[in-house]
């Protein structure tokens, strides 16, 4: 008996084939990329990814006694540690993946030239590698922080999982379209430097953003980054309950870019290898 229905020119199965045959390349690609980027990014270096720990780790530990010789108590809870931790790390997990997305293009260009690796497959596998290290190496810092203080905390997880996805998708979003921009623009990275050097200090890492003067509100609301790290701050903290936070305004400053970026870098990925 046939399963062949009338009239099916046959086409359906071949072309299905062709597409998971391509979506099964994709994967094989992205692999082979993401264990190029961990050798060369983290295998070259002495200590390798003890650095990524040791980093931020070594930040958050100078910026709680700093701020523990100013105050008798953090703005949250009895820990210095974790409230600075809790921001920071946020804070480094953007810059850090934007970073690296954005450098895609001009870190994989030598690879490019092969038929079986697109751009897309560049810019994932930068993003996934680091991603995962990012998420990693909050969860052994504040869990790590956690243990030896022994602190006893009422976890909101869907506030946290929240958080961290948010500065996935602003940090890929912003990475897609200063990957374009930087490879279009020379200048580019200069201009964005400059203008992300205050951001720690304007993104709510060291200080609470509701203990803020009201004109300050107005202008750092705008700031994406207050909104997850209000949110990541809100996980850990059962007594605080930020009303200023919007998960749909960060969607929104991760979305729009993120589909610029796609859409330039799709049309105008062959012209910025060959500059």
């Amino acid at each position: 008996m046939s399963l062949v229905e009338p009239g099916d020119t046959g086409t359906v199965g071949p072309v299905s084939v062709k597409r998971a045959k391509r979506s099964y390349a994709m994967l094989r690609t992205v692999g082979a990329l993401v264990l190029r980027e961990m050798s060369t990014s983290y295998g070259r270096k002495p200590g390798g990814y003890i650095w990524a720990i040791i980093q931020p780790l070594g930040t958050i530990l100078v910026l709680a006694f700093a701020f523990s010789l100013l105050q008798k108590t953090p703005s949250l809870g009895t820990s210095f540690v974790l409230f600075k931790a809790t921001g920071l790390l946020m804070f480094q997990m953007f810059r850090s993946i934007q970073r690296m997305v954005s450098a895609s293009l001009s870190y994989s260009s030598a690879l490019l030239v092969y038929p079986g690796v697109t751009w897309i497959d560049a810019v994932f596998a930068r993003f996934l590698l680091n991603g995962m290290v990012s998420v990693l190496v909050a969860v052994l810092i504040l869990s790590g922080d956690i243990v030896i203080e022994q602190l006893w905390l009422i976890y909101d997880w869907v506030l946290i999982v929240e958080a961290v996805a948010l500065t996935l998708l602003l940090a890929l979003g912003i990475g897609m379209l200063t990957c374009y921009l930087s490879e279009r623009f020379e200048i580019f990275n200069n201009i964005w430097n400059m203008f992300t050097t205050p951001l720690m200090l304007s993104s709510g890492v060291l200080y609470l953003y509701d203990g803020l003067p009201k004109f300050a509100k107005d202008v750092l609301w705008y700031n994406p980054l207050v909104h997850v790290i209000g949110m990541m701050r809100a996980g850990f903290y059962s007594t605080y309950h930020p009303q200023y936070l919007s998960a749909t305004f960060v969607m929104l400053c991760g979305l729009v870019p993120l589909v610029l970026g796609l859409l330039l870098l799709r049309r105008h990925h062959r012209d910025l290898l060959t500059r």
